[in-house]
């Protein structure tokens, strides 16, 4: 996924552009961002962005980010039990679903993603099972000498242990390891994994950018854009559901 693929908050790639270029990348960053804003999409254009600028084949590189199987691109999210993972639910367990659920909605809510997976009506969280995956494979080399990227979706969704198992490895992580954690409620994460990241707000989109989106991904009429953009309230996911008369 590339800064392109991404609608509007352009201060924000900007941002994360100049920084990477000038090699001032944080290895711990919050993505925060009411639902419908691109947080997810931007991670991973970011994500793109590091893991490539030093890959010796960068169009070998960049399919791999497109398909989500960089294998130093890693992401934690919000799982539970299903039909098919009966007990132990983590990421991994779910990557295929995971990948499909980006190239279908990749503004997509938690909600949609639970959807996605058979299990709207359960909570999905990270737990400590997660948190230890996750430091397992931070703690391996890359695999092709750059950056290790981690995207933690919805990272209010982690529970207290998962929350202080991760607690040392974002205050110190490996060299070229980067941890960015997305979350809609900064709140609701706990203070100590806050204070470690620096901070980046996502507004809601205007609603030019979202019915302009409409017309070129969605083939909606212009008028008919207008019209959903309007009541979408900055939300694309929203948007993109309305034109779908999926209430």
């Amino acid at each position: 996924m590339l800064f392109t693929n991404i609608i509007g908050q352009n201060h924000i790639k900007e941002h994360l552009q100049q920084s990477a270029e000038k090699g001032r990348i944080p290895h711990a960053q919050l993505f925060v961002g009411p639902e419908g804003s691109g947080t997810l999409p931007m991670a991973i254009a970011y994500a793109q962005l590091l893991l490539c600028s030093s890959a010796t084949d960068k169009e070998a590189c960049a399919k791999k980010c497109e398909a989500l199987q960089h294998p130093d691109l890693h992401f934690a999210f919000p799982v539970t039990t299903n039909d098919s993972v009966k007990k132990h639910p983590v990421s991994n367990l779910f990557l295929e679903d995971w990948r499909e659920f980006i190239k279908q909605q990749s503004y997509g809510s938690l909600f949609n993603w639970l959807q996605h997976i058979g299990v709207e009506n359960k909570q999905g969280i990270i737990n400590v099972d997660e948190a230890e995956d996750v430091v397992k494979k931070l703690k391996l080399k890359s695999y092709e000498g750059g950056f290790k990227v981690m995207i933690i979706w919805m990272a209010e969704k982690m529970n207290i242990a998962a929350a202080n198992k991760l607690l040392k490895l974002i205050e110190e992580p490996p060299e070229k390891t980067v941890f960015i954690l997305i979350t809609e409620n900064e709140e609701q994460i706990i203070n100590t994994i806050q204070s470690r990241c620096q901070a980046l707000h996502f507004q809601v989109l205007s609603e030019n950018a979202i019915a302009t989106a409409l017309v070129e991904r969605e083939n909606c009429s212009e008028n008919g854009a207008a019209k959903i953009a309007q009541q979408a309230e900055g939300n694309y996911n929203k948007a993109v559901h309305l034109l779908k008369n999926d209430t």
